[in-house]
């Protein structure tokens, strides 16, 4: 999902992780809300992105979240809200590493499964680990894969 939302504009990921910059102004030292009819080109093109993101985001998701995420004003609230959704509280989540580093650690080649087979659930495995926000250098994912390589 990180490279369907990129990919329009990379903007559109900051804006949807961080939030969008709304416009403010300065008064004697005194930050507040800019009023729009003082938006300039560049406050107009931060809430355009966020609205963009907002498009984004509707365009990828199922009926069921657009229901949930479509009372929210930022992009960033519905992305949170899939988060939360998908992966759960940070409990559900270790959880989840940790169920898949201990499929990683004792990944084997199965009797009788093409090696085309093998690497694809390893690539499961590593994907699912990435998401989740773990994951390992190159060269020792390439080691785990010719250790499990048949001997002949």
């Amino acid at each position: 999902m990180t490279i369907f939302l990129q990919s329009p504009d990379y903007q559109l990921w900051h804006i949807i992780v961080n939030g969008p910059r709304m416009p403010t102004r300065t008064i004697d030292g005194v930050v507040s809300p800019k009023p729009e009819n003082e938006y300039n080109d560049n406050d107009f093109r931060m809430l355009q992105l966020n609205s963009k993101a907002k498009h984004v985001l509707f365009c990828a998701v199922g009926p069921n979240e657009f229901n949930r995420m479509s009372s929210c004003d930022l992009a960033k609230q519905m992305w949170d809200l899939l988060e939360v959704t998908y992966e759960g509280t940070n409990q559900v989540k270790e959880s989840k590493i940790s169920m898949l580093v201990h499929e990683y650690e004792l990944f084997v080649m199965h009797d009788n499964e093409s090696i085309s087979d093998m690497f694809t659930r390893f690539t499961t495995i590593i994907n699912s680990l990435k998401n989740l926000g773990k994951s390992y250098p190159n060269h020792e994912l390439v080691r785990k894969i010719l250790r499990c390589l048949p001997k002949s």
